[in-house]
């Protein structure tokens, strides 16, 4: 079971389908892991080729195994419009540590809205890696049993 933090770097859209017909859309992000929600900034008139290039950690402490983004609209009078999501599989991080920057296709009833990329980093707990208890101590940088024997 992984335990660690995951960082997911937002990096860009294209190809969104517009749900503004007299100016540009202004999509933001939701990001969810868990219960655990993040919230993008909103890239104000960039239409269909949003740019975030951000980043936001996440706390792993079981096995699951996805995380959702919810591709948004802002709109300023009403309801914000769903553009889309993408779900991304999270085994290969937890494998191998790191993700390059992939597109992830965006998805709205089924049929392909577009994609988002996405880079992602798995940094481990770093915990009691050797099985050492706490009967022993470090000794100019190395281990040494405090037991009698």
């Amino acid at each position: 079971m992984p335990r660690g933090t995951l960082e997911v770097i937002l990096v860009s859209a294209k190809g969104l389908h517009s749900s503004d017909f007299l100016k540009k859309m202004d999509p933001y992000v939701i990001l969810t892991y868990r219960t655990q929600e993040h919230r993008s900034s909103v890239a104000k008139g960039a239409g269909s080729k949003p740019r975030w290039n951000e980043s936001f950690l996440f706390t792993v402490s079981d096995s699951a195994t996805e995380l959702n983004l919810r591709l948004m609209d802002q709109d300023t009078f009403s309801k914000d419009d769903f553009l889309g999501e993408a779900k991304i599989n999270l085994e290969a991080v937890f494998v191998e540590g790191s993700v390059p920057e992939t597109a992830y296709n965006v998805v709205k009833d089924q049929n392909y809205c577009g994609e988002v990329k996405v880079a992602l980093a798995f940094n481990p707990e770093r915990g009691n890696q050797f099985g050492f208890g706490e009967e022993e101590s470090n000794i100019g940088g190395w281990r040494e049993s405090v037991k009698d024997y």
